[in-house]
């Protein structure tokens, strides 16, 4: 188990707003910690490198990192430095992180995390966007930042029905920044944060000021004439997508028995960390995340027990039944040199509005882990132009 740490009035309607703190039970590490120490790896693959999976050698480096030397204590306090809450909405409780900027006329701004990401991805970036005259930049830059985790993950726990797809949480978290007082707001996110970034886009609310996202996931349609606007950056980032499909077997056993492979990630931590490769880019070497930001995310899905209802949603997506909608919220794009990069003529198709595209020449799926700085610059300067 896992232990809430509650404060301020108890919750009198299901429309309150409830004061937490992360705290997980001293029980809960001492277990983690037995069960690292009785880790059995699988019987190598012949040369045990990355060919065929995330392999012995990187496992055991980790192990006895997340053993000897990494300190959940010490991250659980750096989660506490911002003021985190639960509410419930749609029958759902949500945590969130909310740190009202104490710049008059800040731009309130949705932070969408990634899978297999949470909340955490942001930490480092919620000081320079709520203050950012104290990291050097300037006050009509500032944005009052709220940090959701996404319905069945972390602490919007546990996930209470079916049917939550990427449109459904768009909607939850549009209640959400009504609930705190906001009448317009933007959204960024990466990967699933990206995907609600975008349906907010199509929902396009009273007062949506648009999204900055660092993926806009649009595939070919198998009409030839797609490929006449095709430069050779959209070839290979095509060619990037491709090894993609074939290395991101965890979207095809999501989408289809999420389940079962939850046994296996919910019953052993470091089944959990294997399963997370793609905080490695799957060991292709251009990965800036660092062991101490793969354990935490790793540990939170570990302690929560939330990895069953974390791949849930590529279930639900692929069975939603839900027709393609067309994005015409103003929208921005970064596109980082390690991703599975956005294909700009087929981001155009399904998007009629993107007003900002920016490159970078380092970073990759989790920029707001590997290069916090560029993506709040970028921030900025999509949001600037308002």
């Amino acid at each position: 188990m896992f232990l809430y740490g509650f404060y301020g009035k108890p919750m009198s309607t299901n429309e309150s707003i409830q004061s937490f703190t992360v705290k997980i039970d001293q029980a809960d590490l001492d277990d983690l910690q037995a069960r690292l120490a009785r880790t059995r790896l699988p019987e190598p693959a012949p040369g045990d490198d990355w060919d065929l999976g995330t392999p012995n050698h990187y496992l055991r480096e980790m192990v006895d990192h997340w053993q000897n030397t990494f300190d959940w204590r010490e991250q659980e306090a750096r989660m506490n430095e911002f003021p985190h809450y639960l509410t419930e909405i749609d029958g759902q409780t949500v945590h969130f992180i909310h740190v009202p900027s104490a710049v008059e006329g800040a731009t309130p701004l949705l932070l969408l995390h990634t899978y297999p990401g949470s909340f955490v991805d942001f930490l480092d970036m919620i000081g320079p966007l709520t203050d950012p005259a104290a990291y050097g930049g300037s006050d009509a830059d500032a944005f009052s930042v709220v940090v959701p985790s996404m319905p069945g993950f972390a602490f919007s726990t546990p996930l209470v029905d079916r049917g939550w797809t990427m449109a459904r949480v768009a909607r939850t978290y549009d209640t959400l920044m009504r609930r705190l007082g906001y009448e317009s707001y933007g959204a960024h996110g990466s990967d699933g944060g990206a995907m609600i970034s975008r349906e907010l886009g199509v929902l396009n609310p009273e007062g949506f000021l648009g999204l900055h996202v660092l993926q806009l996931f649009s595939f070919p349609s198998g009409d030839p004439a797609e490929f006449e606007k095709f430069t050779p950056a959209d070839y290979a980032a095509l060619e990037h997508l491709k090894w993609f499909q074939s290395v991101g077997g965890y979207n095809a056993i999501n989408s289809t028995r999420p389940q079962t492979v939850a046994v296996g990630i919910s019953d052993s931590p470091v089944g959990q960390l294997a399963w997370n490769e793609l905080f490695n880019n799957f060991g292709n070497g251009t990965s800036l995340v660092s062991r101490d930001q793969i354990l935490t995310e790793v540990s939170l899905y570990w302690f929560t027990n939330s990895s069953a209802a974390a791949g849930r949603y590529h279930y639900e997506e692929a069975n939603s039944g839900a027709e393609p909608q067309v994005n015409h919220a103003r929208t921005g794009v970064a596109v980082f040199a390690d991703d599975f990069k956005t294909i700009r003529p087929l981001a155009d198709r399904d998007n009629t509005n993107i007003v900002h595209w920016s490159t970078f020449e380092k970073g990759g799926h989790f920029a707001s882990l590997e290069c916090p700085d560029d993506v709040t610059a970028d921030l900025r300067k999509f949001f600037r132009n308002l």
